[in-house]
C-alpha cells in the first residue's frame, strides 16, 4: 500500500508578513542566557540585512524564538530562515570548540 503525502504548500511573493515560531534541537534551552541571546539577535540582523527582509517583532526565548518578517527581497522566506539556523548553530559550535565544554554550556544553556 502506498502512503500519499500532501506536502506543506507554501505561499510567497504576495509581500505579506509571516510569522514564525521554531524550537531549539530537541528543546533544549541553547538560548537561556543574555550572551546566547545577543549572539542569536546580532546573527539575525545580519541575516536580515542580506536577504532583505523587514523584522516587524521577534521574542527570543530559552527554548524557542517567534519572528514577525517581511517577505526578503533577496530569495524567499525559507531559505532566509534557514541560512538564520544554519549561521546560529555554526556560531554556537564554534564556541564550544573555542571555549571548551564548560564555557559552551554556559554560552548555551544557561548554567
Amino acid at each position: 500500500m502506498k502512503v500519499v503525502r500532501h506536502p506543506l504548500k507554501r505561499f510567497y511573493g504576495r509581500r505579506d508578513l509571516h510569522f514564525v515560531t521554531f524550537s531549539c534541537f530537541r528543546r533544549r534551552p541553547y538560548l537561556g542566557t543574555v550572551r546566547a541571546r545577543n549572539r542569536f539577535v546580532a546573527i539575525l540582523d545580519e541575516v536580515r540585512s542580506r536577504y532583505g527582509f523587514a523584522l516587524i517583532g521577534y521574542v527570543v526565548m530559552p527554548e524557542h524564538v517567534h519572528l514577525l518578517i517581511g517577505e526578503p527581497r533577496n530569495g524567499d522566506p525559507s531559505k532566509a530562515l534557514q541560512v538564520l539556523k544554519q549561521r546560529v548553530s555554526r556560531a554556537f559550535a564554534r564556541e564550544k570548540v573555542r571555549f571548551g565544554e564548560t564555557a559552551a554550556a554556559s554560552l548555551c544553556c544557561g548554567q
